[in-house]
């Protein structure tokens, strides 16, 4: 009998629906542990076929998939899937043991570590991928059952930015406050720092129609894959200096308001701060914004006027991703973006409006429930005594078991191994020797740690850093609910038997609770988990108490905020936006001057050429790659991390196509080949951050982070560049192996 079941993709944050199917269940695992491949679970035992995934139709993907979901049910059946927990012994190397086992030491190595250093000694790292579910469940594991405030989650390092900049203007974060076909019928979109055609590809064709139109306008250092949809008549491409984008911004609004292009009604009856706003914007001429951006001043001028006859005519939209939002001014970044968004009338309209691109899969709800260091479930503030007493009730619990806000991921992952910092450490759903800005130190603070434990599904660098590995459930093989960049919430469904040996997070947040005697309920099941979320969520900012899993099942679309009794909010901000007095807050900002980088060291009388490093995603990647580096097909596309380089930069190095370059800094070291393109500019190179080792483009990236947001400094990083054949000193690189 085949068996199919609806869902959506494990990747990005645009949720394509699919639907799998199997000819029959997967066959359970014979035993704990084994790992069921095509063929055979046992000598002579048949196993069922691998699932099959097609795309389905709704709105965001309209049936289309990209090259990682065509692929993605390969992984269900991997070979090299971790299906029983794993011990790390003397000799460093990882054995199966059993569940109890497992538990046992987990539940030792957090008393011992309370005993010692006290309870925020122990801390815990989510993720964006995990499920509504579990990142609620795992926010009130670690405040209740631990007795940490310190838990944080990669996130931070996605979208938070853009989350304050929100919070500062609207009053609340929700990445895109319009339904994403929206963008259909616009005439004009202003898309800046994101690369939807390869990090979304079935994004795109919301951006048909206004490329049609000439009015798509992006802003990118490199001629990405979305910035040449602009080509033949599609629009502009504003190709700014790395690190220059608030100052761009400001050159727009200027214009925008020094050629009275502003919406003064919307102004005076929607906003509150523009005097201030237009007197910052004052010295940001367009001229004067050329010669700071590289930037043509009458791109600048060409662009305002784009966007405001479209907010006249048929819809403008602006749209800010990691490339402008990951800076330690992203916050700024963000803001001013809102801010030209607010001058043109754009938020709350019915055909224009202002958004910002989640990127994780559940990046959205993940924020929402109680990951980050400084919010409860609901998107309510931990500090808050309002918000701190009605989860405390919900929870059954007195409020002041609950501790207060804790660490932001970076400086969370900086206290590892301190003797006042972090000495046992929970990893849910992130590989963060990877994906952390400057890696180096994130794995000699692993390493430095008394105890780590790491719940993953495959051997992730950062899992092999661990003490106890626990094998947790795929996508296809778990129930729950996801909120996509549009804050729609999904139902994943389950569509296949897991391994004999693998578990759930919640079914081990359960059971670890059990054993610590922890205060109030923690369940397994997650329909019942979703239950309690909703009664949490009630009355917050991210309300889920109108939306259950029967809606959800039946289809319907369920945009948060939606308090019981409600249709939901597709488009927010129609009537009012959510401070006190209904108006979006207009804040000034302007640039800061970024400190002097070092130069490169001397020694071997080979210059180093000085350049600017950015770092983003490919097409057939997704994040630190510990899954798509799995997938033969998409390994087989991009087996290797490749260095973007201008032909001009190169050819002043000696560096031909394919030759192996150093990039250095004082953080580390990289090597990779040169791919060399006139896409990039010629004082910039480009590195993708989906790669391990001697290819991770993290070894590089600075720890700095957004006063505001905790934001690290992923985008704008200065390196030394040569040829291999003259590598830098060895007494100033920092590598994984000498940590």
């Amino acid at each position: 009998m085949t068996k199919s079941a609806d869902t959506h993709c494990p990747y990005c944050a645009l949720q394509c629906a699919m639907t799998l199917t199997s000819p029959t269940a997967l066959t359970p695992a014979s035993r704990p542990g084994s790992v069921p491949v095509p063929g055979t679970v046992a000598p002579g035992i048949p196993l069922a076929a691998p699932l099959e995934v097609s795309g389905r139709d709704f709105p965001t993907n309209r049936g289309g998939l990209c090259r990682k979901g065509w692929t993605s049910p390969s992984l269900l059946n991997h070979p090299g899937r971790i299906t029983e927990p794993l011990l790390k012994g003397p000799d460093g190397v990882h054995r199966p043991i059993s569940w109890n086992q497992a538990l046992d030491l987990a539940v030792s190595a957090v008393k011992d570590a309370h005993a010692r250093y006290g309870a925020d000694a122990v801390g815990v790292f989510g993720g964006g991928g995990l499920t509504n579910e579990k990142a609620y469940m795992l926010g009130k594991f670690a405040r209740l059952a631990l007795g940490t405030s310190r838990i944080d989650y990669n996130g931070r390092f996605c979208m938070s930015s853009a989350a304050a900049a929100g919070m500062r203007a609207f009053g609340v974060d929700r990445g895109l406050p319009f339904p994403l076909e929206a963008l259909d019928t616009a005439s004009t979109i202003l898309m800046l720092g994101s690369n939807v055609a390869e990090t979304m590809p079935p994004f795109v064709q919301h951006l048909k129609g206004t490329r049609d139109a000439g009015g798509l306008i992006v802003v990118d250092p490199r001629r990405s894959a979305t910035a040449a949809f602009t080509a033949d008549g599609g629009g502009l491409h504003l190709q700014p200096l790395p690190g220059t984008d608030l100052t761009l911004l400001l050159g727009i609004s200027h214009v925008v308001i020094h050629e009275n292009l502003v919406d003064t009604a919307y102004l005076a009856d929607r906003t509150s701060g523009y005097n201030a706003v237009a007197r910052s914007v004052n010295s940001f001429w367009p001229e004067r914004v050329q010669s700071l951006t590289g930037v043509p001043a009458e791109l600048i001028r060409e662009t305002a006027r784009r966007l405001a006859r479209g907010a006249r005519d048929g819809g403008s939209y602006i749209l800010t991703g990691r490339g402008v939002e990951q800076h330690v001014d992203g916050t700024d970044t963000a803001t001013a973006a809102i801010n030209l968004s607010l001058l043109l009338g754009l938020p709350g309209s019915a055909r224009s409006g202002y958004g910002t691109l989640t990127g994780q899969g559940n990046g959205q709800g993940g924020r929402e429930h109680g990951q980050k260091a400084d919010q409860l479930p609901g998107y309510r503030k931990i500090t808050d005594p309002a918000a701190r007493a009605h989860v405390a009730k919900v929870w059954g619990v007195e409020e002041d078991l609950i501790p207060g806000p804790g660490l932001p991921a970076v400086q969370l992952l900086k206290s590892l191994g301190k003797p006042d910092g972090v000495r046992c450490l929970f990893v849910h759903a992130s590989n963060i020797a990877v994906a952390s800005p400057d890696a180096n130190t994130v794995i000699a603070g692993l390493r430095s740690l008394d105890f780590l434990m790491v719940c993953d599904f495959f051997m992730s660098e950062t899992a092999a850093e661990a003490d106890l590995i626990l094998p947790v459930l795929q996508w296809a093989e778990e129930e729950g609910t996801l909120t996509n960049l549009e804050g729609r919430v999904l139902r994943r469904r389950r569509a296949l038997t897991p391994p004999a040996g693998a578990r759930s997070e919640l079914w081990i947040m359960a059971r670890l609770a059990e054993a610590l005697d922890a205060p109030s309920t923690y369940s397994e099941d997650p329909e019942t988990v979703f239950e309690e979320l909703r009664l949490a969520s009630a009355g917050g900012l991210a309300d889920y108490s109108g939306i259950d899993y029967a809606m959800l099942d039946r289809g319907e679309a369920a945009y948060w905020p939606y308090p019981a009794g409600s249709q939901g909010t597709p488009r927010l901000f129609q009537d009012r936006f959510a401070h006190p007095d209904g108006k979006a807050v207009m804040t000034p900002v302007t640039p800061r001057r970024r400190r002097t980088p070092a130069g490169p060291p001397a020694g071997d009388g080979t210059a180093a050429k000085t350049m600017t490093l950015i770092t983003g995603r490919l097409l057939e990647h997704y994040q630190s790659g510990a899954q798509t580096r799995r997938v033969s097909e998409l390994l087989a596309a991009q087996p290797e991390a490749k260095v973007q380089i201008h032909p001009a930069a190169a050819a002043s190095m000696g560096i031909t196509e394919g030759a192996l370059v150093s990039v250095a800094n004082e953080r580390g070291e990289v090597q990779c080949r040169a791919q060399l393109s006139t896409a990039i500019r010629p004082e910039t190179i480009f590195l993708p951050f989906h790669f391990p080792e001697l290819e991770s483009a993290n070894r590089l990236t600075e720890a700095a982070t957004d006063p505001i947001s905790g934001m690290p400094e992923f985008k704008f990083n200065t390196v030394w560049v040569r040829p291999v054949a003259a590598p830098l000193s060895t007494n100033v690189l920092q590598t994984t192996e000498a940590s």
